[in-house]
């Protein structure tokens, strides 16, 4: 007797421990932006960013995304709301808020005349950390500017310069990370170096935020989308689910022969017709599993034939992220 009622106690501690889920490393709540002049930027926000991840936010010009970036930074004071840096609030505990965060604006404006190798670890005393000229190396050899340490930042090229830009962000060694417009101004080839070293950051543990107009900057590299518009944040969507979700899926048939029009016996699938009659679209939603398309697909083709209509060709294609962007944009113009 006295064993059973020693273990049920035990037994049920262990069975009341409730389910722990991280706390975001980003917590905005109800944040606004008015100016004085009643141009609202920002509508009642709430984000969450969690740790660890690539957060991409999009929209177009004048959606409020650097204004939502600089009061997240404790740059720009916000209406109403707040922003919790880690479980620091980011007003009353500033300065433990702001060491947590690098950030990397789109213009170089330390001056042109001194070298990288100062412009970065004057970056870190700014932050009040101890000097570190082993970190201040491994960060420029990581962002390829080693070789660059003497030279003067006006004789860097607009690529080397972005990288100054991030070594500057990077040196007092901020667990997150926010890009504005990254590789505006860069060219391709080096734009995926960027993407490179974004990735091996993310790696480390570093917490990424960036806003871009390139959208497959967005789809190439990140793990989660939010869309802001008029200062409203639209939707916040793993990228694989956005795509899935809100994309479509097109089949294109190239035809042997051209049709004049959609034959009645298929009238019930969303076809049409392209390129003089000689090419049949097939559009669908990709709600759908795949096993699902497949089965739809067969069908379809199964009706097409019987309708006497012969293909020498087919493919399929799927919403890229930018045509959902702007679907989503327009929806709520």
């Amino acid at each position: 007797m006295s064993h059973e009622t020693s273990t049920a106690p035990e037994q049920a501690t262990r069975t009341e421990i409730p389910a722990t889920h991280p706390a975001p490393v980003i917590a905005v709540s109800g944040l606004s932006k008015r100016y004085d002049s009643g141009f609202e930027a920002l509508k009642r926000i709430d984000l969450e960013i969690q740790r660890g991840e690539i957060f991409a936010l999009l929209g177009p010009n004048g959606a409020g995304k650097t204004t939502l970036i600089s009061i997240i930074c404790g740059l720009v004071n916000a209406s109403a709301g707040s922003v919790l840096i880690d479980g620091h609030d980011n007003v009353s505990d500033y300065r433990a808020a702001r060491a947590k965060i690098g950030l990397v604006p789109q213009e170089l404006t330390s001056d042109a005349f001194e070298n990288v190798w100062n412009t970065v670890r004057f970056s870190r005393g700014l932050f009040g950390r101890k000097p570190d000229k082993a970190h201040i190396e491994q960060v420029l050899k990581a962002l390829s500017l080693w070789d660059k340490r003497k030279n003067k930042l006006i004789t860097l090229s607009g690529g080397m310069k972005r990288r100054v830009l991030i070594a500057k962000a990077l040196a007092h060694e901020p667990e997150i990370l926010f890009l504005d417009e990254p590789t505006a101004g860069v060219d391709v080839e080096l734009r995926r170096d960027m993407w490179e070293v974004v990735r091996e950051l993310r790696s480390s543990g570093v917490t990424i935020i960036l806003t871009t107009h390139y959208i497959e900057e967005a789809e190439e590299m990140a793990d989660r989308i939010g869309v802001i518009n008029r200062g409203e944040i639209v939707l916040v969507r793993e990228k694989a689910a956005l795509m899935r979700q809100l994309g479509s899926k097109q089949l294109t048939l190239q035809l042997q022969k051209p049709l004049a029009s959609v034959p009645p016996a298929l009238a019930r699938y969303p076809l049409s017709l392209a390129d003089d009659g000689n090419v049949l679209v097939y559009t669908y939603d990709s709600h759908d599993t795949d096993s699902g398309d497949r089965v739809a697909i067969s069908t379809l083709l199964n009706e097409i034939e019987a309708a006497g209509i012969r293909f020498k060709d087919l493919h399929t294609k799927q919403s890229s992220l930018e045509e959902i962007f702007v679907n989503l944009v327009r929806e709520r113009q």
